[in-house]
């Protein structure tokens, strides 16, 4: 018989790769060695970082398919060798100090390299952890959010030692070294698989089995209104997020009256708890379910953002932008099961990718809406009370899911059979 692999060293190495991937978190770092080397502006520096998302949103719609027919070890292989090339011809295109060659390495190839590697280990651990599909999924992205964190200190000290083209030499052997050891450990389990005790647990009612609303293709999921429930409540989350993230240092700075530097090191003290609320959501929505969990995001939030500009008062706006960072990071964190619980785990992955085009979408539109109001009117006030208005429209959206999920539920009640393959 073949020797079933273990499940937390398939987690371990979904976080190998997320660890690695989630560096391009850390590419401020990269913008004022380049900026000194060549003279290019911030816009033409910062261009390559939002070209490396949108790549990461189109390679995760487009190869989600074949994550799903050719597993996680060769999509993370694929990955790796996409982020590797990626990281290691951004040296080369410092080397010959061409911006372009850095948008085609670095964007293009390095973000197909992290849509692909952002997908791959997350439908497997869904498959691998039928009883923890928040924790498992929360564990792997969690690598993502507090990778910026391991990777700035080492990129700076690599920068001032070694020079920035020799420093994206190293780091991208390193991170494709890391991503093709965790990848050749990832399998899916066998069919019908689940771990030892789980059915002695369900049998005795200590347990609850995992009740799929369906088990969808990604092109039948496409066409339900519960995908694009999903769809928008992902962009809001990720578009008021995103904008809160981009202004948090001056709007400190504008609330509570501490300096630049203070400011500063605020945002990166409390910038874990993006990575904590990664863990810590999807763990939850283990518990409390996760249509829940997104609709106890956007109350929080729609009154966050509403009354965040008036506080003054140190401890309170510090502890709301906590709230808000845990919030953005457990969006991420909870879709993958969320995407299990109503589409079942047939074509996880593909769908997830499918899903993931909202992430891009939403790192476009935020920054440049908060952005605009702030050069519009003169302050971050106004953007706010306009995101806790989509938060509200986000609510709206929370209930009506669970509504079309209640409708579908009691019409598997009715026919007194699993629903399978109904679209809505």
């Amino acid at each position: 018989m073949k020797k079933t692999k273990n499940r937390w060293l398939i987690a371990l190495s979904a976080v190998g790769i997320h660890i690695s991937i989630g560096s391009v978190y850390a590419w401020s770092n990269f913008t004022t060695p380049l900026k000194d080397l060549f003279g290019w502006t911030d816009s033409e520096v910062a261009l390559t970082f939002s070209i490396a998302i949108l790549f990461l949103g189109l390679s995760a719609a487009f190869l989600g398919h074949f994550v799903e027919k050719y597993g996680p070890r060769k999509s993370g292989l694929l990955a790796a060798i996409f982020f590797g090339v990626g990281i290691v011809g951004s040296g080369l295109a410092v080397h010959l100090g061409s911006k372009y060659l850095l948008y085609v390495f670095y964007g293009a190839l390095g973000g197909i390299g992290l849509g692909v590697g952002y997908i791959a280990p997350v439908s497997t651990l869904v498959k691998w952890f039928p009883d923890r599909r928040g924790l498992a999924t929360g564990l792997a992205i969690m690598g993502f959010g507090f990778a910026a964190a391991i990777a700035s200190p080492i990129m700076n000290m690599l920068i001032e030692t070694v020079g920035v083209a020799n420093t994206f030499y190293i780091l991208g052997i390193s991170y494709f070294i890391i991503m093709m050891l965790s990848s050749l450990y990832l399998e899916k389990p066998e069919e019908g698989w689940l771990p030892d005790g789980y059915k002695q647990k369900i049998n005795s009612g200590k347990a609850k089995p995992n009740m799929d609303l369906s088990q969808l293709m990604a092109n039948e999921a496409v066409k339900t209104k519960r995908f694009w429930y999903l769809w928008l409540m992902l962009f809001i989350n990720v578009t008021c997020g995103i904008a809160i993230l981009a202004v948090a240092k001056p709007l400190a700075m504008e609330s509570i009256g501490i300096d630049m530097t203070a400011a500063a090191a605020l945002v990166g003290a409390i910038g874990i708890f993006n990575g904590l609320g990664r863990i810590g959501w999807a763990s939850f929505s283990d518990i409390i379910g996760r249509p829940a969990t997104y609709t106890s995001f956007f109350v929080l939030q729609m009154v966050i953002f509403f009354f965040l500009p008036e506080v003054s008062i140190k401890w309170l706006f510090i502890g709301m932008l906590i709230i808000v960072y845990t919030c953005y990071g457990g969006g991420f964190s909870s879709i993958p099961a969320y995407i299990g619980d109503l589409f079942g785990t047939k074509q996880l992955g593909a769908i997830h990718g499918y899903i993931l085009t909202a992430w891009a979408a939403a790192g476009l539109a935020g920054p440049l809406f908060a952005a605009w109001i702030k050069d519009t009117t003169g302050s971050y006030s106004g953007s706010l009370t306009f995101f806790s208005g989509l938060f509200v429209i986000a609510f709206v959206i929370s209930i009506l899911i669970r509504a079309d999920i209640n409708k579908l539920k009691r019409g598997q009640m009715n026919k007194n059979t699993p629903l399978k393959n109904q679209v809505s």
